[in-house]
């Protein structure tokens, strides 16, 4: 018998520009949505960061229908643990605008949550993007058990969570 032996490495497909580390959902919104503009069909991504804050990868781990996207535990760490992320961040959008989480939003939320613990990767946030809007399950306290961003909201004046 023979088993293949085999190195895996992540490919760079392009960058974002943000301005430094993500200290609220504000601060990831800004970096990210860029990525979601134009959108017709909803698209989860994974925010990698690291022990500071920093992003150090971005994974668009589903694309999916005008009102769903497959998404699985096993394709949302993978970036995760290539690129030796310390917490990740969730993001997805809903292009008829709304970004109110719905009950399926709610349920893959909860059980990354928890595979998130397993692997000792903290899943700080699960952000959904709307038309110039956003959803924060975690300045919402929706995360489940309380791992949300221990960080500042957003600050009055600015586009942020509904």
């Amino acid at each position: 018998m023979e088993a293949q032996v085999v190195k895996i490495q992540m490919v760079r497909e392009g960058a974002i520009q943000y301005g430094g580390p993500i200290y609220n959902s504000g601060g990831c919104y800004e970096a990210i949505k860029g990525m979601f503009d134009g959108a017709d069909r909803e698209i989860f991504a994974v925010v990698c960061l690291n022990s500071k804050g920093r992003i150090n990868a971005v994974n668009v781990v589903s694309v999916g229908t005008l009102t769903t996207s497959l998404v699985h535990c096993r394709e949302t760490f993978k970036a995760a643990i290539l690129s030796n992320s310390a917490s990740v961040i969730l993001a997805h959008n809903h292009p008829g605008g709304d970004p109110i989480p719905s009950p399926e939003d709610k349920e893959i939320t909860s059980r990354v949550v928890e595979a998130g613990k397993i692997l000792g990767i903290s899943v700080l946030d699960h952000i959904i993007l709307g038309e110039d809007c956003y959803y924060s399950m975690a300045d919402n306290c929706e995360l489940g058990l309380g791992l949300g961003l221990p960080l500042p909201k957003n600050k009055g004046g600015e586009k942020g969570p509904r």
